[in-house]
């Protein structure tokens, strides 16, 4: 019997005779690979179909504020689910060349047309922790279509990328047998020199955010904005937690930074691949590698676009290309409003930049090899 041809990339199957039927079965999380093509077609089929029903009836989806989504951007979002789909289940197949090419290119295109809200799922996270609720549920509930949809496609493709340069699917490694086994890890390292020092520099960038924020909360004035109006608006806009460590001095947004530096100094340093002694019941257990990446790679993602742009604004307000924004809120100055905004961006794109250096190191030193793996 002639066997079917295999995938380029893939490994190549064991010597001998087949597993028998009494052998344990392979727990699913090692076999990804086979697995996430089917996941995602489905979980695109699901987040298309609801996406279709908001748009047809006229159901609002809040995107951020007042604004929602046009029902033509729930279809447009419906489509690109369906096209990821395909694209999925074609890459588990046997393709030509062009069809080589073409998986190639939708990946590129649908992972960031469905991606492109994923920055928002930290903010949302905090907001829900600080008990000052969401939009609306259909606005949550989208976002965690669109994120379920964007880590499954992911997946797919560094998946079908590792299968075409003849690498394991599943560890990146080039070798031979099967790549469902155990993973073998490599001891617990701290990051390199240069990359923590490039890292604790950017984080430099909250300290005059950070301090203007906690000013305003202790009674002071600054950049044009006093403390009372300032604390008003807080009380106005807030809600639960948010509101009572306002109330103590402690900004919400100042706290979640304090989680983001928190973040960044466990993919800095050893004990984010292994949990401390401190923590109860997992001392010296591996971290999953995720645990800290996902946060990672999001948060850091989002912050860093938005607080580029955002520092780019303030330099082009500075120097006259941009008009200066009209004071508004508690701000009762142009330049103070410039001077808040190119404090966000230091800040937001400080701590975005850290973190994806961060998180390039750490996947770099915890990445995993299969175990047959030479």
């Amino acid at each position: 019997m002639t066997l079917p041809p295999r995938l380029p990339g893939s490994p190549a199957a064991p010597a001998g005779p087949g597993p028998s039927s009494d052998a344990p079965r392979t727990p699913w999380w090692r076999r990804w690979p086979a697995l996430a093509p089917r996941a995602a077609a489905l979980w695109a089929v699901l987040s298309a179909a609801v996406q279709t029903v908001w748009a047809v009836s006229g159901t609002g989806v809040p995107l951020a504020g007042e604004r929602y989504y046009p029902s033509a951007a729930l279809l447009a979002m419906a489509v690109a689910g369906i096209l990821g789909a395909g694209v999925s289940l074609a890459s588990a197949r046997a393709l030509t060349r062009r069809g080589r090419t073409a998986v190639g290119v939708s990946f590129v295109v649908l992972i960031p047309a469905l991606g492109w809200t994923v920055p928002g799922v930290p903010p949302a996270f905090v907001t829900l922790a600080s008990g000052s609720g969401v939009d609306g549920v259909t606005g949550l509930v989208q976002l965690l279509l669109t994120t379920g949809s964007t880590v499954l496609l992911t997946a797919v493709a560094v998946a079908y990328r590792r299968r075409l340069k003849g690498r394991c699917p599943r560890c990146g490694q080039v070798h031979t047998g099967l790549s469902d086994g155990p993973l073998a890890h490599p001891a617990p390292s701290s990051a390199p020199r240069r990359t923590r020092v490039t890292a604790y520099v950017l984080l430099c960038g909250l300290l005059p955010w950070a301090g203007v924020k906690t000013v305003w909360l202790c009674g002071g004035d600054a950049i044009g904005v006093r403390a009372q109006a300032w604390q008003r608006e807080v009380e106005a806009e807030s809600s639960g937690a948010s509101r009572a460590l306002a109330s103590v001095g402690v900004d919400v947004t100042v706290l979640a930074a304090l989680l983001g530096i928190f973040l960044l100094s466990g993919l800095l340093h050893r004990w984010g691949q292994v949990f401390p002694r401190w923590i109860p019941f997992l001392s010296g257990r591996r971290v999953p590698r995720l645990l800290p990446l996902a946060p990672a790679w999001l948060t850091g993602a989002g912050l860093a676009c938005y607080g580029t742009l955002l520092t780019l604004g303030a330099v082009l307000m500075a120097v006259g290309v941009l008009p200066s924004p009209e004071p508004e809120g508690v701000f009762t100055t142009a330049s103070g409003l410039t001077w808040m905004v190119a404090f966000g961006g230091f800040a937001f794109a400080g701590l975005g930049w850290a973190l994806l250096i961060g998180a390039r190191s750490y996947a770099a030193r915890t990445e995993p090899r299969c175990v047959l793996a030479e």
